[in-house]
């Protein structure tokens, strides 16, 4: 393995430091729009799924967490009207989540923010990871 110069450890840290800023500014984008990091990152990975679903299993996979933690926050995502349950059509041991109609709402939001964040920072995450080589 080659040893690592300093250029490399300041482009480690600088990368470093720009994923914490962007992660810092959509903890506060969430909780400004009245949600914790982990439902905006619920919804997110829900959005994102196939047909715009997930199974809870899928969901706690997504967000490093264990099933009954994912569990306990659909619930709670449920009672605030962000997340609708169904059982699976093909598998009626399986619960589908699907966004409602309000999560759509603050998550379309919440990803105009972000995504305009993300545009702010690309040249210099750019930059970084053009320095990794």
């Amino acid at each position: 393995m080659a040893g690592l110069r300093d250029e490399d450890y300041v482009t480690l840290a600088g990368f470093r430091h720009a994923l914490r800023q962007f992660a810092d500014y959509s903890e506060a984008a969430a909780r400004r729009a009245g949600l914790t990091p982990r439902q905006h990152q619920a919804l997110l990975a829900i959005r994102g799924g196939p047909d715009g679903t997930l199974h809870v299993g899928q969901l706690a996979e997504q967000l490093l967490l264990k099933p009954h933690s994912a569990s306990e926050l659909v619930q709670r995502m449920v009672e605030q009207g962000l997340v609708r349950r169904a059982t699976d059509a093909h598998d009626k041991r399986q619960v589908t989540l699907a966004l409602s109609r309000r999560g759509e709402e603050v998550l379309e939001d919440l990803s105009h923010s972000h995504r305009a964040e993300l545009r702010r920072l690309r040249p210099m995450l750019q930059e970084l990871l053009g320095g990794l080589g």
